[in-house]
């Protein structure tokens, strides 16, 4: 169920997050697609619709993390709270691989995101080796 934001809290949320999906780091104006204002704490555990419980998501991250806050680590199998774009800093959690084109996790919170987000799938790769070529990528945030 969608739940209304007001324009000026949207401006607030694009203008934290710079227009880019707050987990995979992709510019809006590179998509075909309108990104959403995600409760990073879902509606249904909680969450309110307050500045410090929304980011802007792009559809993919938004659909594979659903409502989930935690995930396993890829490499504990341990379940790990997922990354909060409001509390935390992208920078402490992930960085870029050496041609940018993968999200590298940089503690158990990061490679849970990356995991459950589906942050490096095949298409997404490939989508910003392109951006890389156009010099569009990865984004100055």
């Amino acid at each position: 169920m969608s739940v209304y934001i007001s324009v000026e809290l949207q401006r607030q949320i694009r203008n934290k997050f710079a227009n880019c999906c707050a987990y995979c780091r992709t510019a809006e104006y590179l998509t075909v697609t309108t990104f959403e204002f995600e409760h990073i704490t879902p509606r249904s555990s909680g969450g309110e619709t307050v500045f410090e419980n929304l980011c802007l998501s792009c559809p993919s991250c938004n659909r594979y993390k659903a409502s989930r806050q935690t995930a396993l680590d890829p490499n504990t199998q341990q379940k790990i709270k997922l990354f909060h774009p409001q509390q935390q800093l992208w920078t402490e959690h992930f960085a870029w691989n050496e041609d940018a084109t993968e999200i590298i996790g940089l503690t158990p919170i990061g490679n849970a995101t990356i995991s459950a987000l589906k942050m490096n799938r095949s298409q997404l790769i490939r989508v910003r080796k392109m951006w890389i070529k156009m010099n569009e990528h990865p984004p100055n945030i």
